[in-house]
């Protein structure tokens, strides 16, 4: 973008060079005219400096034919209508031109607003203007307040105004300043009142919103509105809002959080932004009329630093740096501190309260130190913003998920680092991420940017499992089931990580602040519900894919570790739920070939044993039945795989309840007499220790007694195995056995 705006320049500059010394003075005199003059001279040196000086030859006179064609159409527009129709479109595609190729300056955006908004054209005439009004860096705040005063005169269709909104909704970013803008929020609030207007109204507000903005009358005229026109996202979307910033002004219970409140509008604006910037970064794109005709993306060098804005402060511009400022934009920028001079974190402590924010959100994402600032401050509307940017980025800018075009996934998964890593920064999951993975895992072949997809479902912000199961669970399961062994392993961890950031924002939350004042539950018992139904739905996930992976030991290990984190819930995240494993993943374990799989289930269960037993003294101890005792169920279930332990382990008789083998299949197998061939020394896990121990003593020998382990020699066997780093196994026969009893 930079070259080529430099380009732009050098040509103004020329063009009006050459006009001056055959005009004479006299080109001062329109305001087109001095905005040229403005032009910073200071840009067309780095032109020289690049060697690009053939193709500005090449192509200067061209472009200079354009920009006077584009300066003459503004000043037709401006004057106003003439009788004859072909000026009028000759003038309008040559806005269309000029804006699709290089974007507009702030000053022709000024022009064009005010000339669709007064109501000098008709409605056919107004749209396409909108249509092209595409800045080519920054969009003046003064030019949105004059906008705004055009509406309140009245003279524009309602079709006009509907398309003002959806053009201020997308440019949002694009804007230098907003506080004049929420100057008006008044202003917009009232025009909630049209229902036209209504939901790009409410998405404009949803964006303004700060808690100063939250009055009572609102989220009165709010409800009214609700009742009178039923339960509308974007309603709901700003009563959300509201009640988070203030709670106690909404007693009225709100449904579950929707993911999407606001539809993605059909606008030119954001494809021809994209085009722009690929364009500007020089890249060449394909035109722009193709590239809206066609349903395939453009094909370019896709550059993931291209869609991050660079750091830029609102009141440090290019131009500040290179004039004094004067005593009316000195008080204008309230004394902020520019973040482009931010460089160190100290210097973060002293001016923290100082920093503005830059006018486009996305800018933070490559900046720590904002990064800190957006963690210490904790200003929703701060956050709002940049869920807004990412959520028009990734949902309509990265289009390669719509039509499986994977030609420049590098660049793709580098973009998603970006945001992993500002989301890890944060310990926080982006809501717009999530909003992106609703709509793009449906179409996701689970190759392409693999390892980004799991790791943004693993950072997935806290809510209804039931409510986000069919938007995003039950897509993930359909690929579980029919890819390989190692996807099935990753999405387990992805699960694994996604359960430790419910624990944990659970963990911090609900014992900081009241949970009636949190948006996602309404309850304790809620959230607990939403985590135990992510386990079950887990366990579910690993039941069947023991079956069709015939009980793999890699896969395995992928299993427990995840309900390694499960077991300690109730001591390690103080919260008051125990979940135990299905059998489906207990008896394919215990009985695994694999001795690291048998010791790392002691493991677990040793874990499950310690909490259920400290759940238990905690109710003792309260001496009251409160929501969330434990079922008599979990117990049960822990006490029927803890007697099976046993017996595999210690006592050779396994099995006693709750399992039952054909005597048919063990006639044919030789093994009759299986309740009392199953122990420590015999567990098929545990043979090759067992030959290893005895031939310790007897080196020599070709044959190894096995039921010579007894007595003493059984505890010297324990002592072996436990010297062998079998320290799950060492910690469960301490806790749940008695050695005395010995065999």
């Amino acid at each position: 973008m930079r070259t080529c705006a430099v380009m732009s320049s050098q040509k103004k500059i020329n063009s009006w060079a050459r006009r001056r010394t055959s005009q004479g003075s006299s080109s001062y005199q329109t305001r087109l005219s001095a905005w040229r003059v403005k032009e910073d001279l200071s840009d067309s040196k780095s032109i020289s400096k690049r060697g690009q000086n053939n193709t500005v030859e090449d192509y200067e006179g061209a472009d200079d034919q354009a920009e006077d064609a584009l300066q003459i159409a503004l000043r037709y527009f401006e004057k106003g209508p003439i009788k004859t129709s072909q000026s009028k479109e000759k003038h309008l595609k040559t806005v269309e031109n000029v804006a699709w190729k290089n974007g507009l300056a702030p000053e022709g955006i000024d022009i064009l607003l005010s000339v669709a908004l007064s109501g000098k054209f008709g409605s056919a005439v107004n749209t396409r203007i909108f249509k092209c009004i595409i800045p080519v860096t920054l969009i003046s705040e003064d030019s949105v307040v004059k906008a705004v005063s055009w509406l309140c005169a009245g003279k524009c269709s309602g079709s006009t105004k509907v398309l003002f909104y959806r053009w201020l909704v997308a440019m949002f970013d694009f804007i230098d300043h907003k506080e004049q803008i929420n100057l008006l929020y008044g202003f917009f609030f009232a025009s909630l009142q049209d229902d036209e207007l209504c939901p790009y109204v409410c998405h404009l507000l949803y964006l303004l919103t700060k808690k100063e903005n939250v009055k009572p009358f609102r989220v009165r005229k709010l409800l009214d509105l609700q009742a009178k026109m039923g339960m509308q996202p974007h309603l709901q979307a700003l009563l959300s809002l509201y009640k988070f910033f203030v709670p106690t002004l909404i007693s009225v219970s709100l449904p579950m959080r929707k993911k999407i409140y606001f539809k993605n509008s059909e606008n030119l604006w954001k494809t021809a932004l994209l085009a722009l910037r690929s364009r500007n970064q020089g890249f060449p794109s394909e035109p722009l009329k193709l590239m809206l005709a066609n349903v395939h993306p453009i094909k370019r060098n896709w550059n993931s630093h291209s869609i991050i804005p660079v750091l830029n402060s609102c009141n440090y511009s290019k131009e500040s740096r290179k004039k004094r400022m004067n005593l009316s934009d000195y008080f204008s920028s309230n004394g902020s501190f520019p973040l482009e001079q931010l460089k160190s974190f100290p210097q973060l402590l002293q001016n923290i309260h100082c920093l503005e924010l830059p006018s486009q959100m996305g800018a933070v994402l490559n900046s720590s130190l904002l990064l800190h600032y957006i963690n210490c401050v904790r200003d929703e509307s701060v956050l709002l913003r940049l869920y807004h940017w990412l959520s028009q980025t990734l949902q309509e800018e990265c289009i390669w998920y719509k039509v499986n075009n994977y030609d420049h996934g590098k660049e793709f998964a580098n973009f998603l680092d970006t945001i992993l890593r500002a989301e890890c920064f944060l310990q926080e999951g982006f809501y717009s991420c999530e909003a992106f993975l609703y709509k793009s895992l449906p179409l996701w072949d689970g190759i392409c940017c693999r390892s980004q997809f799991l790791q943004l479902v693993s950072w997935i912000p806290f809510s209804s499992f039931s409510e986000v199961k069919p938007l995003l669970f039950d897509h993930l399961s359909r690929l579980f089931f029919t890819s390989s062994i190692f996807f099935k392993c990753s999405v387990l961890q992805c699960l694994k990580e996604l359960l430790q950031n419910w624990l944990l924002w659970l963990s911090v939350d609900i014992h900081v602040k009241s949970v009636r004042n949190s948006p996602l539950e309404t309850t304790l018992g809620g959230s607990m519900n939403s985590v135990s139904e992510l386990i079950h739905y887990v366990g579910w996930l690993s039941t069947t894919a023991v079956r069709l992976e015939s009980n793999h030991t890699f896969l395995l290990h992928f299993i427990l570790d995840f309900y390694e984190k499960v077991c300690d819930i109730y001591i390690n995240y103080n919260l008051p739920l125990v979940v135990v494993f299905p059998p489906g993943v207990f008896y394919p374990a215990l009985l695994s070939l694999d001795s690291s799989i048998l010791n790392q289930l002691c493991y677990i269960m040793d874990r499950y044993h310690k909490n259920l037993t400290a759940a238990k003294k905690n109710e003792f101890v309260h001496k009251t039945k409160s929501e969330f005792s434990f079922s008599s169920k979990t117990y049960q279930e822990f006490n029927q795989y803890l007697t099976a332990m046993v017996g595999c382990l210690w006592t050779s008789r396994p099995f006693q309840k709750g399992l039952s083998i054909d005597p048919e299949i063990l006639g044919n197998a030789s093994v009759a007499e299986y309740k009392k061939s199953l122990n420590l020394v015999h567990h098929p896990a545990f043979l090759s220790y067992t030959v290893s121990f005895l031939l310790q003593e007897c080196p020599e020998e070709r044959k190894v007694n096995m039921s010579s382990i007894r007595g003493k020699k059984w505890n010297w066997y324990l002592d072996y195995l436990f010297s062998e780093g079998l320290h799950g196994l060492k910690h469960f026969i301490r806790s749940s056995i008695h050695r005395s009893s010995v065999p």
